[in-house]
């Protein structure tokens, strides 16, 4: 009796035990049925191999500078640049590991001991999601879901992650992870949140920063360093704790690191944020639509500047674009707050603007309400011009531009529309390019001072009257035709052309700078190019004709309407900066044209090169004319309007020590240049060169009338040269750019005498 109970004890056991493994069998059968299901797409959109092979990201258009540095990038919404495993610096893995995954190189996509005790511990004792999960979830998945799909998403997010451990190293994953994060703040990524938040590169980050980056992992809202610098600082300290757990860092370290603060260096990138902005944005971002007009993808489709993560390389130089930027801010704060000075209402009843009736003024401002952005979305709503003028004179709170502390700042005020219009009417604006003569490479492009509030660029957008600065284009046609030699002489007497002669309708007798006293005896070429002479521009202009002229400016690169008329000598037409750089390099350049380059390599994404350019050359000039014109522009810099660069000038300086910010400069390096200074004093221009480098600047306001009242500051020595002598300083400081000090090279059969003896060693007192 006892036995047969014992039996059937054993064979009630059997029966437990075989459901046991029934049921064990059905669940491993149900998970598998449910991964297999997930695989099909029953549970939503499952990514095939060909989609993990390139998993769709948005990645900004990278500018990168002719020495490597990141410029800006182009992006709509996604400001995101990948990097590979080998750009992490190793505290970054580290950190990831030990907070997030810190059993990630032993599974194979899932953490079966992580989600045993997540299930167990209905995840008190923290989730089961690995590195490969949350990758998964983030490519594919989406954001957590609610109910029954919560679960349908974890299997989902299970199987990508075990076919993302198959078709990805761990390292690639690790660096998909850090390249798909938003950091919030434009901080697309990693590459971007590195720079964005320390200025750094993601391999250069260091112990404490990389902390803070992969703590805000867990969720970039509420540990945002910029608005909850404290969360995110004991956030931080958490990753450091957890890292100390897991044997990465010494309790020291740890102790200390999380003593101190979050250590930001913020730097906003944006399209109106960052170094060479008017390079970028008025430039680079026509040139590249142009381009991908023309150059389709293999399948036909065109290439999307904002998504598709093109490599730019231009030929910026990262260094003196800097050191560009710096000189302009340096000496436009300066010139600025003089300017505002001599143009008070109790010094000047019309200020900003000379020479204009109260009527002229009010004409002028009505065309500047119309061309403005507040008429046009006005206007879009449907108001009546009537409506729209008087809101010029509603008060309205508005953020505006200004000097402060010599640096660009903004003011937030309030002010009547029509007041800030005539506000931002009165603000000098620069231009300047600087260009490497051999090559053409463009190495500095500032456009203006501030990006955000005067968008219009003034090196290529914008054209003004050159002044002087277009002479060198007479004496060169006159040298190259006539052989003239800067010894020459010609009198210095009032001198006219009649009427009718060159198709002028009526005679033409300029005047030199001090009128009727301003005359008298003879000069040779060299002095009257350093001076300025107009009168024997005059006679030279008569000596060839305009027509020749406009031609040889043509050819080196002048695109701009140049009329064919006697005064063309003076400087009457508009020309860009970026005309004018192109045009007095070719002098540098022994009369051989180069255009002016700014991009060398377009890229996609994988490094395929789709576009490398090639150089436009022409010859222009024989080498000696070349080399002659050069040898004249010396003589500005040595007994002329452009001398203050080489010499201490004491006498009649105290009014400029208020703008000339690192005067005396001092150079003792053979140098070559033009100023030019327009009617009325509204545009000041200085071309400077040496051997390998040519630059311009442009200095005046928006409208002709807004000028100095005189020309002690309103001349282009004034005005734009010591933007010049400022750049060259930190140019030739910095020793790694290899700036020439050198003498410029001479042909070696030069039959024109250069050697005059009647150079004068003092400057005239016009120009000071």
């Amino acid at each position: 009796m006892a036995k047969k109970k014992k039996a059937t004890a054993v064979q009630d056991f059997s029966k437990y035990i075989r459901w046991f493994w029934m049921l064990f069998a059905g669940s491993i059968f149900f998970v598998a049925f449910l991964f297999l299901l997930a695989s099909w797409g029953v549970f939503g959109y499952m990514p095939d191999h060909t989609v993990l092979e390139n998993p769709k990201t948005h990645l900004a258009s990278e500018i990168i500078s002719s020495d490597g540095k990141t410029l800006g990038k182009f992006y709509l919404s996604e400001n995101r640049t990948s990097v590979s495993y080998d750009e992490l610096s190793q505290s970054l893995v580290d950190a990831l590991i030990a907070t997030e995954d810190a059993r990630f190189h032993d599974h194979a996509g899932i953490d079966a001991r992580g989600t045993l005790r997540a299930f167990f511990f209905l995840g008190k004792k923290g989730g089961a999601s690995t590195i490969s999960q949350q990758l998964a979830r983030q490519l594919f998945v989406g954001v957590r879901s609610k109910g029954w799909d919560k679960y349908t998403q974890k299997i989902k997010e299970w199987v990508i992650s075990i076919r993302l451990e198959r078709q990805y190293t761990k390292e690639e994953i690790i660096a998909q992870y850090f390249n798909i994060y938003d950091f919030l703040n434009n901080a697309d990524g990693i590459r971007s949140a590195a720079r964005i938040y320390f200025g750094k590169e993601p391999k250069d980050l260091d112990l404490k920063e990389s902390a803070m980056l992969v703590g805000m992992f867990k969720s970039s809202n509420l540990f945002n360093p910029r608005t909850k610098p404290e969360p995110t600082r004991n956030r931080r300290n958490v990753v450091l704790a957890q890292m100390y757990k897991y044997g990465y860092i010494s309790g020291e370290v740890k102790d200390s690191l999380q003593k101190t603060a979050l250590g930001l260096n913020y730097s906003p990138e944006s399209h109106s944020d960052g170094i060479a902005t008017y390079f970028r944005t008025s430039y680079l971002k026509g040139f590249m639509k142009d381009w991908i007009k023309k150059h389709p993808k293999p399948d036909g489709t065109k290439y999307n500047l904002y998504l598709d993560g093109l490599k730019i390389y231009t030929t910026i130089d990262s260094r003196m674009q800097q050191y560009a930027e710096k000189a302009v801010q340096q000496h436009m704060s300066r010139l600025q707050a003089e300017f505002f000075n001599q143009n008070t209402p109790e010094k000047n009843p019309t200020a900003p603007f000379l020479d204009l009736s109260q009527k002229e003024i009010s004409a002028l401002m009505k065309r500047a309400m119309r061309q403005g952005e507040r008429w046009r979305v006005l206007k879009r709503a449907g108001k009546s011009d009537a409506e729209i003028e008087a809101s010029f004179d509603k008060p309205a709170k508005m953020t505006i531009f200004r000097w402060k502390d010599g640096k660009p700042s903004e003011l937030d005020t309030i002010m009547k529309p029509i007041d800030s219009m005539r506000y931002y009417k009165s603000f000098l604006k620069p231009g300047m390019m600087s260009m490497d003569p051999l090559t053409g490479h463009v190495k500095a492009w500032v456009g203006g001072m501030n990006y955000r509030h005067f968008q219009y660029d003034m090196v290529k957008q914008g054209k003004r009257q050159v002044g002087s600065t277009f002479k060198p284009f007479v004496y060169a046609t006159a040298i190259d035709q006539l052989h003239y030699s800067p010894c020459d002489e010609f009198p210095d007497t009032p001198f006219c052309i009649e009427k009718n002669k060159y198709g002028n309708s009526e005679e033409w007798c300029p005047k030199n700078a001090n009128g009727e006293n301003d005359y008298g005896g003879s000069r040779t070429l060299k002095d009257a190019l350093a001076k300025s002479v107009n009168t024997i521009t005059a006679r030279l202009i008569d000596k060839v004709g305009p027509q020749p002229v406009v031609d040889l400016a043509r050819s080196l690169g002048v695109e701009s309407e140049i009329p064919v008329m006697p005064s063309i000598a003076l400087g009457v037409p508009e020309i860009s900066l970026y005309e004018m750089v192109g045009a007095y390099s070719t002098f540098v350049n022994k009369g051989v044209y180069t255009k002016p380059v700014m991009v060398t390599t377009i890229e996609d994404k994988n490094g395929n090169v789709l576009y490398q350019f090639k150089p436009e050359t022409r010859d222009v000039l024989s080498e000696e004319t070349a080399y002659v014109v050069v040898n004249l522009l010396q003589g500005v810099t040595e007994g002329g309007s452009g001398s203050n660069l080489k010499h201490d000038h004491k006498a009649n300086r105290i009014d400029y020590k208020k703008i000339i910010t690192g005067y005396p400069y001092k150079f003792k390096n053979p140098i070559a240049g033009k100023t030019g200074t327009t009617q009325n004093q509204s545009d000041g221009w200085f071309m400077g060169m040496v051997p390998n480098l040519v630059t311009g600047v442009w200095v005046g306001a928006e409208n002709r009338a807004v000028h100095f009242r005189s020309i002690t500051y309103g001349q282009g020595g004034a005005m734009a040269l010591p933007i010049w002598g400022l750049y060259m300083k930190s140019c030739y400081a910095d020793k790694t750019l290899n700036i020439s000090k050198e003498l410029f090279e001479k042909p070696k059969d030069l039959s024109i005498n250069i050697n005059c003896s009647d150079v004068p060693e003092t400057i005239n007192d016009e120009f000071w």
